[in-house]
């Protein structure tokens, strides 16, 4: 890559955990975004160092305290573009819109999810929304992870936004969310408190870790099947995976989740049984409490009904 491009240089210290690992494997779990293939393109093109040398080889195997750095080009931000997708819309007035977001939707658009998004299909319904919080920063409040459904509320000026980040901020929002889950917890109600933060060894997944943020979960067994367990969740923090993370490390981890949980699953579901069923807010205009609810997907009704008719 020439200099005259700009461009991010990236360090890692390799662990003694790490120690005999693949230079290329090791970038692509370390590298949040970046699949082996470009890992092995980076490597190739000689924007890959070990300890100042240009690594020649992505099957080198890494050495205990050594240093590796990937010199990543910068990438151009691409406008937002609205697109035509049909939303399921629960509530609107002048201040915010609440969603019912399907499963398999991502929130905002990244690397490799640049169309398709929410976001996408917002600015084609609420133009007005794009630059709320600056250029190409549209009024989305809060986010979903790609395959959990359910409410997600949009604002719609900046008032309404700065007030309803605010709530999130102060803790003061109602989340509710349904959960099946591997096994059946031995407290039917219980408050998991524990710090999440990115996982040193696995960079593109969050877990449970010394120096994480505080972060809090409440649950309530609502129904036991043979094998599995329907909770009502709460999370009284905010933090990313939040639920999946405190759920799988009380050992239950929610069914169809195969970043947290089960590698080969039990129940054949093409996302994971978690879906966003309630949130209130105040509203931002001083109208008083608003709760917005989304029914459980079909894919879901049916994962229940199949249990309990065994």
């Amino acid at each position: 890559m020439p200099d005259s491009l700009p461009a991010r240089v990236m360090c890692f210290e390799v662990s003694p955990e790490d120690e005999g690992e693949r230079l290329d494997c090791f970038l692509a779990r370390t590298l949040e975004g970046a699949s082996r293939t470009e890992v092995q393109r980076l490597i190739k093109s000689g924007l890959v160092t070990i300890a100042g040398e240009i690594a020649q080889k992505p099957a080198l195997r890494l050495v205990a305290g050594s240093l590796v750095a990937a010199r990543l080009p910068e990438v151009t931000p691409q406008p937002l573009a609205a697109e035509t997708i049909p939303l399921t819309i629960l509530y609107e007035d002048d201040d915010l819109v609440a969603i019912d977001k399907p499963a398999g939707m991502v929130v905002h658009p990244a690397q490799g999810h640049v169309t398709g998004t929410l976001v996408n299909a917002a600015l084609a319904y609420w133009p007005q929304v794009i630059n709320l919080l600056g250029e190409g920063r549209p009024g989305i409040v809060h986010r979903l992870d790609k395959a959990t459904s359910g409410v997600i509320i949009l604002a719609k000026t900046r008032p309404a936004l700065l007030a309803l980040q605010a709530q999130f901020k102060a803790r003061t929002v109602t989340k509710q969310y349904i959960a099946l889950v591997e096994g059946i917890p031995g407290n039917p109600d219980g408050l998991i408190e524990a710090p999440i933060g990115r996982d040193p060894r696995e960079r593109k997944r969050m877990g449970i870790v010394r120096d994480g943020r505080p972060s809090a979960t409440r649950y309530h067994v609502t129904e036991t099947f043979e094998d599995n367990a329907l909770l009502d969740v709460h999370p009284l923090t905010g933090r990313t995976h939040q639920i999946r993370v405190h759920l799988a490390w009380i050992g239950h981890p929610v069914v169809g989740d195969a970043v947290y949980g089960r590698q080969k699953q039990r129940i054949a579901l093409e996302r994971h049984f978690l879906h966003a069923a309630s949130l209130t807010v105040r509203s931002p205009s001083g109208a008083g409490d608003l709760t917005f609810t989304a029914p459980l997907p079909e894919e879901l009704v049916g994962v229940l009904a199949q249990l309990r008719g065994r």
